[in-house]
């Protein structure tokens, strides 16, 4: 079916080739010569794009967009104009057209703002699609390599912009290619991390890779200065979650730097944010400051001591930092800081822990209307950038942009939709998470998670002799036999973390200097 064009010109006679050239081209062309009969024109039938003269005698082209505008907003409309005034210019953009031409016109111009305007998504599609299909095989060619820290940190990155590319433009088959990459991708990641993980906390792999406890101090606090340094830390926040509201942030910052560093394990907030403010291993935080530590087994929040925590860390390393420590967890908080960060500019730190993410991926499991909002990894991605861009911390952000405040957004762990469920068998004491496991006599299948039987190796508390962990790998979660299946319906498609996965352990960092 053609795409049907209005033009609207008080010379269209003269304009005869062109509209011949269009014909030819398969574009049905309808012709008027006045405004008033192209908003007439506009109201009692569709058109896939209109192109309008500024200088008309009668109803102005300027006159006439804002009729078209208001009877049929969605239209694209192309203005062609002699004047090269730049206040028409101004008025004519702000007033959403879609292209702005200068007179005399060639052809091949009106042709590429058609295709800008109405082919777009196709064309867009068709590359997107072509590019993907050559990357596909560079990164399946990366995966059969022996990858090393540097290698997984691009993998990702490839992955995700490839995620966030064809969810904008593609016909659903390359974005399912693309799933079962991803999938491919975290068996191998899996594996590398298993093979590699307690060698890493140890220190004995000549290739690590920076991990929660060192972030602080390797990446935080060579940035103290003069200038007031604010920490973002969202809570449960994905490097893709990250890519999609880094653009709502460009009008007050540009990106300094951006990182990726890996989670420990367990990928879960009572042990990795706990050792980010830390400075230590979770062993290491039991062993030092006992009343600052809560096992699994224990009643009670488990990271009620993060400020005293991050205080210990800067004056174990020598630093007198003033700083302030923030977890936002209600609307009205946000709203209330927003309002102070004035007060915060005399503080050499300041920590914000922000927690909405993480209640988004728990809500998803228990509220149904939030299980159909974000059903899959786009749809949460999308609620996600709704949300910032419509919250408070993005107010926080905007206001700290304003004094001039640096800042870094990271995260503690990230988390992954689970679809595989896997048998274990603990006694009433082992820990509840779905992605990993702490208890006694763990009965399980070997070959398909990741066992650490000592924990001590890997800098993990124990709460008796026999006590080991388990972490589920890939898309895996961990369900009892007892009722079996209500709770492999249950679980099965939502978000969670604790696991060995590129989303839980590869943690964005990112640097945003404010733009003067």
């Amino acid at each position: 079916m053609s795409s049907k064009i209005l033009w609207a010109d008080d010379e269209i006679d003269l304009l005869k080739p062109h509209i011949l050239f269009l014909s030819q081209k398969g574009y049905e062309v309808t012709t008027v010569n006045n405004g008033s009969d192209a908003a007439d024109a506009v109201e009692k039938q569709d058109f896939d794009i209109v192109f309008l003269d500024e200088n008309m005698p009668g109803l102005s082209g300027l006159e006439t967009l804002a009729r078209i505008k208001a009877s049929k907003p969605a239209v694209p409309i192309v203005m062609i104009t002699k004047s090269e005034e730049e206040s028409i210019m101004e008025e004519a953009i702000g007033s959403k057209i879609s292209d702005y031409l200068i007179k005399p016109v060639n052809p091949n111009q009106l042709l590429l703002s058609v295709k800008k305007n109405l082919d777009n998504k196709k064309l867009i599609n068709e590359k997107t699609t072509s590019n993907y299909q050559s990357a596909f095989r560079n990164i399946g060619m990366q995966l059969s390599d022996r990858l090393d820290v540097d290698d997984w940190k691009e993998v990702y990155r490839k992955l995700v912009y490839w995620e966030l590319e064809l969810q904008s433009g593609s016909d659903g088959v390359m974005e399912e290619v693309l799933t079962m990459q991803k999938n491919e991708a975290n068996a191998y990641f899996a594996k590398y991390v298993s093979e590699n993980y307690l060698d890493w906390v140890s220190g004995k792999a000549a290739d690590q890779p920076l991990l929660s406890h060192r972030v602080m101090r390797e990446k935080v606090m060579p940035l103290l200065g003069e200038e007031p340094l604010f920490l973002i830390m969202i809570d449960n926040l994905r490097y893709d979650q990250w890519k999609v509201i880094e653009p709502t942030l460009s009008d007050y910052y540009r990106t300094a730097e951006e990182d990726i560093y890996f989670s420990i394990l367990p990928t879960a907030t009572q042990y990795a944010r706990n050792s980010f403010f830390a400075g230590l291993m979770p062993s290491e935080i039991q062993k030092l400051y006992p009343q600052l530590w809560k096992s699994d087994e224990d009643d009670g929040g488990k990271n009620m001591h993060e400020e005293e925590l991050l205080g210990h860390q800067l004056k174990r390393y020598g630093s007198d930092a003033r700083y302030s420590y923030h977890k936002i967890t209600k609307l009205e908080a946000g709203r209330k800081l927003s309002d102070q960060i004035s007060n915060l500019m005399g503080n050499s730190l300041n920590v914000i822990v922000y927690n909405f993410v993480d209640m988004l991926s728990h809500a998803r499991t228990d509220m149904e209307m939030i299980k159909e909002l974000a059903e899959n990894d786009a749809a949460y991605r999308s609620v996600t950038r709704s949300w910032f861009e419509h919250s408070p911390l993005k107010n926080i952000l905007e206001n700290i942009a304003k004094k001039n405040g640096r800042v870094v957004i990271t995260t503690d762990h990230g988390t992954i939709q689970v679809s595989d469920p896997e048998k274990v068998i603990g006694d009433r004491n082992t820990s509840t998470n779905l992605r990993y496991k702490l208890g006694r006599n763990l009965n399980y299948e070997s070959k398909r998670v990741f066992a650490i039987t000592k924990p001590e190796q890997a800098f993990l508390p124990k709460s008796n002799m026999t006590s080991s962990y388990i972490f589920a790998k890939e898309r895996q979660y961990f369900v009892y036999p007892n009722n079996y299946n209500h709770f492999v319906n249950f679980y099965r498609d939502t978000f969670q973390h604790g696991g060995i996965s590129m989303e839980e352990m590869m943690i964005p960092f990112a640097v945003l200097s404010p733009k003067s």
